[in-house]
C-alpha cells in the first residue's frame, strides 16, 4: 500500500519526491535508484547553466529546423465554417516540419546533450509509433552515439518505415515479442536493459512518463513549444489562444503545448486519448478517462488494469497512443479538472486525418488525427472567433500501411 504523503504545495514544478499532488514518484529497483537522483542532479545542474541552452538553441535552430509555424488552416477552418457551422479560428503548431518528422526530436537533442555532459557513452530508447526511435538514432548518429532502440514486435510490422529509418540511421533495434509486443513491453526490456548496464549507459525515455525526475525532465524539453505558441499568436494579434488541443498517449506532446498556459485561466486545453475500436477491455488506450490509479514504469499515474491490479490489454489504431498509462503530471491535471481530457475512436481519427489531408495539402499521424478529429466532430461548440490551437505533433508518412488496411 502507498504511505500518505503530504500535499506538494507546488504542484506544477514536482516535489523532492518528483510528485505532482499524489502522482508521479520513483517507484523502481535500488539499483535504479542511484541513476535517477544522478539523473535529477544533473539536470538540475543543466537547467541553470546558460551555456546547456545555448547549445540547446543552436541545435534547436540549425538541426531541428525550429521555430516550428504556427499554421493558420484556413482551409478546413473554411470547410468547417460551411458543414459544421464552426466560428472559430484554426491553427496547427507544426511539429510535424521538425526534422524527423515530430515533436520527439526536442526531447532526444536535449537528452542527448545531457547524456554527454554526464559522460555517458551509449544509449538506449523505446519506441511505439517508432517517432521516438528514429529521433533518439538521429542525435545519436549527428553525436556519434551508440544506441538500441526497443520495439514492440507487432509495431515493428505496422511502422516499417520508422524501423528502416532508424536502421539507415545505424540503430540496433531490438525486437521485443513479449506481452502484447507494443509500448508496453518495449519499455520494460528497455529498463532491464539499464539496469545490467548501469555505468555507462544512458537511457532516453521519449515521453512525460516513468519515475522521476523523467516526467519533469521531458516536459521541460518539451515546452518549447509552448512558449514559441505564445509569442507566434501575439505576433498574429492574438492576446492568447482560447483553447489548446493535443493527442494524449504518455502526454509529451501535450503537456510541451500546455504546460506554460496553465497558469493562465482563460485557456482551455483539451488532451484526446484513443477511444480505439470501442470503450471495452483491450479494445481501447484511454487511461485518463477510463482507468484508475495505480503503478507501472517506475510511476504513479492513471492505468488501464483489472481488479487485481493487472495491466489490461490496450489497443490503438495509432501506435504511439498504444500504451496503458499516462505521465504523472496529467494524471494530476485531470484531478484538479485543469485539463479536460475526452477520446476519440480509430474510426474519427482515421476520418479525420483524410479530411485534413484533402482540405489543407497535410498529412498528419494518426496521432495527432485524434487531437484534429476532436475539433472536427465538436466543431459547432467552438464560440466565435474562438482561437483553437491544434499540436500537429507528427506527420503521417509512417502510417501509410495502417491506412492502406483502412479504406
Amino acid at each position: 500500500m502507498l504511505k500518505a504523503t503530504p500535499p506538494n504545495p507546488n504542484p506544477h514544478t514536482p516535489d523532492s519526491q518528483g510528485r505532482f499532488g499524489s502522482f508521479g514518484g520513483r517507484f523502481v529497483s535500488e539499483t535504479l535508484m542511484p541513476l535517477l537522483i544522478d539523473l535529477e542532479h544533473a539536470w538540475q545542474q543543466a537547467k541553470d547553466d546558460p551555456s546547456f541552452w545555448q547549445a540547446f538553441d543552436a541545435y534547436a535552430r540549425d538541426y531541428i529546423g525550429r521555430p516550428s509555424p504556427l499554421y493558420h488552416a484556413a482551409a478546413l477552418e473554411s470547410h468547417l465554417r460551411t458543414h459544421k457551422a464552426f466560428k472559430g479560428i484554426l491553427y496547427f503548431k507544426r511539429e510535424d516540419l521538425n526534422h524527423t518528422g515530430a515533436h520527439k526530436i526536442n526531447n532526444c537533442l536535449g537528452q542527448v546533450l545531457l547524456a554527454k555532459r554526464m559522460g555517458k557513452t551509449r544509449i538506449i530508447a523505446e519506441t511505439g509509433a517508432g517517432q521516438h526511435g528514429v529521433a533518439t538514432a538521429t542525435v545519436c548518429a549527428r553525436f556519434s552515439l551508440p544506441c538500441t532502440i526497443y520495439m514492440g514486435a507487432t509495431d515493428i510490422q505496422r511502422q516499417a518505415p520508422n524501423v528502416q529509418r532508424m536502421a539507415c540511421l545505424n540503430a540496433n533495434i531490438h525486437a521485443v515479442d513479449a506481452g502484447t509486443a507494443t509500448l508496453k513491453d518495449a519499455l520494460n526490456e528497455a529498463l532491464r536493459d539499464w539496469v545490467q548496464h548501469v555505468d555507462d549507459t544512458f537511457y532516453i525515455i521519449g515521453s512525460v512518463a516513468g519515475p522521476h525526475p523523467y516526467p519533469m525532465l521531458v516536459r521541460d524539453l518539451q515546452a518549447i513549444i509552448g512558449k514559441e505558441t505564445a509569442q507566434q499568436l501575439q505576433d498574429k494579434g492574438h492576446a492568447h489562444p482560447h483553447y489548446l488541443i493535443a493527442c494524449v498517449g504518455g502526454g509529451s506532446n501535450a503537456i510541451g503545448l500546455f504546460h506554460p498556459f496553465l497558469a493562465d485561466t482563460r485557456v482551455r486545453m483539451v488532451g484526446v486519448e484513443a477511444a480505439g475500436r470501442n470503450t471495452t477491455d483491450g479494445n481501447h488506450a484511454a487511461a485518463l478517462t477510463l482507468g484508475a490509479p495505480g503503478v507501472l514504469h517506475g510511476s504513479y499515474s492513471y492505468l488501464l488494469q483489472n481488479e487485481d491490479g493487472q495491466i489490461q490489454p490496450v489497443h490503438s489504431v495509432a501506435a504511439g497512443l498504444d500504451y496503458p498509462g499516462v505521465g504523472p503530471e496529467h494524471a494530476f491535471l485531470k484531478d484538479t479538472a485543469r485539463v479536460d481530457y475526452q477520446c476519440v475512436n480509430d474510426q474519427q481519427a482515421l476520418a479525420a486525418l483524410r479530411l485534413t489531408a484533402q482540405k489543407e495539402g497535410i498529412i498528419s499521424a494518426l496521432e495527432t488525427a485524434h487531437a484534429l478529429a476532436y475539433v472536427i466532430d465538436n466543431a459547432e461548440t467552438f464560440e466565435k472567433d474562438a482561437v483553437i490551437v491544434i499540436n500537429l505533433s507528427g506527420r503521417g508518412d509512417k502510417d501509410m500501411q495502417t491506412l492502406a488496411e483502412y479504406p
